[in-house]
């Protein structure tokens, strides 16, 4: 079937990759081909009339602004008290990937800091810094102070590839300013995010568990030094322990509970899953501030009906289709991609089970490049936060399906989880931990090798 809807008897194996004819599926039956500004923005194909209005009622939630409370726009009041951005997009610009800020900017755009101290909570999580909550908020409604911002500098380490060729990679330092409620608790935990691009977000929920579980080595009984695990975390909706799939950390088990967390951490906005306010007791102009429309039968600012409809759109947007997958330079960059184990975490191809979400996304072949286990990266990497079950040096694999458009989409080409990385090829050379010997043997390689695998990357 076209887009690869029937899976190899083993879609995780190298074989199966290099052999794989039909690649440029990268979502399957649902791919589509834009690289465009607009390659993420699309519908996955195939979407009933229902659907298709849910879509686009999920699309308006998405990129429209939310405002202070009172308002005469009742199904959009009751922004912050405290916040980081307006609507959705403003941190997923045409639902592509956010950056740090340029010098010269005044906010953080599209990252946020996450923050916590050390300890778990009743079911395993992190603990909120005390006076400042689980993330930095830089924004405030009127009458409401922020809560302060961070300052961003860099520090230029060079180096120097075996055959001679110099690169220099930026080393990220964070610090904090205008703190609006006192100092940051001794012990702070603190973890820099980018908002990630949103194509095939329901296409990885559909990924059975058993899979995840299959391709998970903590032990590394195999001896390729890779050693993934899933992040068991809380399932707020149904109140049990499931397998994380979204966040740098993959701290959150389901795509709703993502977009729900999103909305009352990122934008004051609360709903079923998260029905309190992003304040904490020492704020109380954030406590006294007004909320957004509510009554008796709609408690929250964020209505059922439209949690489940900014979650349905993202999860039912299309991932782009591969550009230059025969080229030759590209197939050779593919067979080193899969000769130096980089397949072993960024595995190409996975099968969906039965999806919750919407059916056309069910018994897909598709071609992610993650497991969606948590790694150990190294000390490079290291963000020293814990979340659930993933260490402070651990991060989950993220997908690389559309990491070649974000220069369309964005205008930006800034890699990781907090945008160090100001190419692939610097991506490539901060991974460490169980990543190191990848790492390695990418910069053993002659400079048109290397170059073949960052135009691999290039064109997923």
């Amino acid at each position: 079937m076209i887009g690869g809807c029937q899976a190899d008897k083993d879609e995780t194996a190298p074989i199966s990759f290099i052999e794989d004819t039909e690649e440029q599926f990268s979502g399957g039956g649902t791919t589509l081909f834009d690289a465009t500004e607009n390659a993420f923005n699309h519908a996955v194909p195939g979407l009933s009339t229902e659907g298709e209005d849910r879509f686009v009622t999920g699309n308006s939630l998405f990129r429209n602004n939310w405002v202070t409370a009172p308002a005469s726009t009742t199904a959009r009041d009751g922004l912050g008290p405290m916040f980081n951005a307006t609507s959705c997009s403003g941190c997923h610009a045409l639902d592509g990937r956010g950056r740090p800020p340029f010098p010269g900017e005044p906010t953080l755009g599209s990252m946020l800091v996450r923050l916590s101290v050390p300890g778990q909570d009743a079911h395993g999580g992190i603990v909120p810094e005390p006076t400042y909550g689980e993330q930095l908020s830089n924004h405030g409604i009127r009458g409401v102070a922020p809560e302060g911002e961070v300052l961003i500098t860099y520090t230029e380490e060079p180096g120097r590839y075996p055959d001679g060729t110099a690169y220099t990679l930026r080393r990220p330092t964070y610090s904090f300013q205008n703190l609006a409620y006192g100092p940051l608790a001794a012990g702070v935990l603190t973890s820099p995010r980018v908002a990630p691009q949103m194509p095939g977000l329901g296409l990885l929920e559909a990924v059975p568990e058993a899979t995840l579980v299959a391709l998970a080595d903590p032990a590394d009984l195999n001896g390729d030094g890779i050693s993934g695990r899933p992040n068991y975390v809380w399932d707020v909706e149904h109140q049990r322990r499931s397998i994380g799939r979204f966040g740098w950390k993959a701290n959150q088990p389901t795509l709703r509970q993502q977009t729900a967390g999103a909305f009352v951490g990122d934008m004051g906005i609360t709903s079923s899953l998260f029905s309190v306010e992003n304040c904490t007791s020492p704020q109380h102009d954030c406590t006294n501030a007004p909320n957004g429309n509510t009554s008796a039968t709609e408690p929250y600012e964020l209505s059922a009906v439209s949690l489940e409809r900014v979650a349905y759109y993202s999860g039912t947007l299309a991932v782009p289709g591969r550009r230059n997958w025969q080229d030759a330079p590209v197939v050779r960059g593919k067979q080193l991609f899969v000769s130096m184990n980089c397949s072993g975490c960024h595995r190409p191809k996975l099968q969906t089970g039965s999806s919750d979400i919407d059916p056309v996304l069910s018994n897909q072949a598709i071609r992610p490049y993650t497991d969606l286990l948590l790694h150990d990266m190294g000390a490079g990497l290291a963000d020293g936060r814990p979340d659930f079950e993933a260490t402070g040096t651990e991060w989950r694999t993220p997908p690389l399906w559309g990491v070649g458009l974000f220069q369309a989409v964005n205008r930006h080409t800034f890699y990781l989880h907090d945008g160090r990385a100001r190419s692939l090829e610097e991506a490539v050379l901060w991974h460490g931990g169980e990543a190191q010997r990848s790492r390695d043997a990418f910069t053993q390689l002659p400079a048109a090798d290397r170059a073949a695998v960052i135009q691999f990357l290039r064109s997923l």
